[in-house]
């Protein structure tokens, strides 16, 4: 089973064009560079297809960004977990605002990414909506309120009282289950404010992804968790 250490970084490439084919191996590489220099624990989560180039030529941990609760079968066009791990895959995001799935397919997600040893993160887009999916034991949550995803204007200080809300609520159930903060997300001073509301890392997307300078976006998060 993967490790994750903490704090951490996960850059999700979303469908940007800034974070396909090659210009997703760069950012990549990019995201390895900043991860050697500072210690800290980066991950991307590209497009399904360049998980496989990826994984081969990077030595930093690579996330799907959804997977199917199925197994080996007639299922045509879904994602089969079992595939992301054989191309270099070390988890995936379940239930992103922009890729919602019912409660129980979510539940059904995490069950079926721990029994190949893999790792989950299941978003959530309210304090209670994070609890409810905690209890089904994943490694990860993310808190992403979904009216600010992109915006610019990071979750962690338009409305602190959304993390801390979800800290309190999550660690109800789940006390060992790792939070990541996400939406808005672009400087390093969000991360801190992230992290003082209880928070153990960000789940980031534009605000590197389309960044004018990927690599000095991405160096000021991590910098900021020292």
């Amino acid at each position: 089973m993967p490790t994750v250490r903490k704090p951490l970084v996960i850059v999700n490439f979303k469908t940007y064009a800034e974070g396909m084919g090659k210009n997703a191996l760069n950012l990549a590489k990019i995201a390895e560079k900043v991860s050697d220099q500072s210690k800290v624990y980066v991950g991307v989560a590209p497009q399904f297809t360049d998980i496989a180039q990826i994984a081969k030529e990077v030595n930093i941990p690579v996330y799907a960004q959804h997977i199917d609760p199925i197994t080996y079968g007639s299922n045509t066009g879904h994602i089969l977990p079992e595939a992301i791990k054989e191309v270099g895959a070390i988890g995936t995001l379940i239930n992103h605002s922009e890729r919602r799935i019912p409660l129980k397919d979510i539940e059904a997600s995490v069950k079926r990414i721990k029994e190949i040893g893999m790792i989950s993160v299941v978003c959530a887009d309210t304090p209670e909506a994070t609890s409810k999916v905690a209890a089904f034991q994943p490694d990860i949550v993310a808190i992403e309120p979904p009216e600010l995803i992109g915006t610019g204007i990071p979750v962690s200080k338009a409305k602190p009282e959304v993390v801390e809300n979800t800290v309190e609520l999550v660690r109800k159930v789940n006390k060992s289950v790792t939070i990541l903060c996400g939406a808005g997300i672009t400087k390093g001073e969000d991360v801190k404010a992230a992290i003082h509301l209880g928070t153990e890392g960000v789940l980031i997307a534009s605000g590197i992804v389309r960044a004018k300078d990927q690599y000095a976006a991405l160096l000021d998060i991590v910098e900021s968790m020292k």
